[in-house]
């Protein structure tokens, strides 16, 4: 039998077995979907599914968001999308576990990390972003994006949802 100390131990190795999994199978998921991309997309023309709903098209991104800074000096991206993303990613997490936040919001925290850390980890070693997706109908299309694009939305959606649904003052 359990007592409450023993019950809270296996709560937060629970918990921080869930939060390494989403970790692992987030970047596990860019990655290969990047790989992927890279031996089956490059030099090939787009293809596009459901009635051009879905298009697939390799792009490498040197910038951020929808190309931001694609343009900037190698040094300047190399300081704000490499060094300064390794720096607010570290500062997020250190926040997120010093200040105790709910579960949800670790979710959150984990996802948005690991998809900002798979990006960073194609900066390191391409010195830009793989990018291949794009979704729209008609004119009205998203930029090209990643998996890791989607994690990093997903996870400060699941922030911010943590963020209305429990205590304001943990979060």
């Amino acid at each position: 039998m359990l007592n409450l100390s023993g019950h809270m131990i296996l709560t937060r190795l629970a918990t921080r077995v869930v939060l390494l999994l989403a970790i692992v199978a987030t970047i596990s998921c860019d990655r290969i979907t990047k790989h992927v991309a890279l031996s089956t997309l490059a030099g090939e023309p787009r293809q596009s599914f459901l009635a051009d709903t879905l298009r697939l098209e390799y792009a490498e991104n040197a910038g951020a968001f929808l190309s931001l800074g694609a343009e900037w000096p190698v040094r300047t991206r190399i300081a704000v999308f490499g060094i300064g993303n390794a720096v607010l990613l570290c500062a997020l997490v250190a926040v997120a576990i010093g200040r105790r936040w709910p579960r949800p919001a670790l979710l959150g925290v984990a996802v948005f990390t690991a998809g900002g850390a798979s990006n960073l980890l194609d900066r390191i070693l391409y010195g830009n972003v793989i990018d291949f997706m794009n979704v729209g109908i008609g004119p009205l299309r998203t930029g090209i994006f990643n998996v890791a694009d989607m994690a990093v939305m997903l996870g400060a959606t699941i922030v911010l949802w943590a963020s209305y649904r429990f205590d304001r003052h943990t979060i």
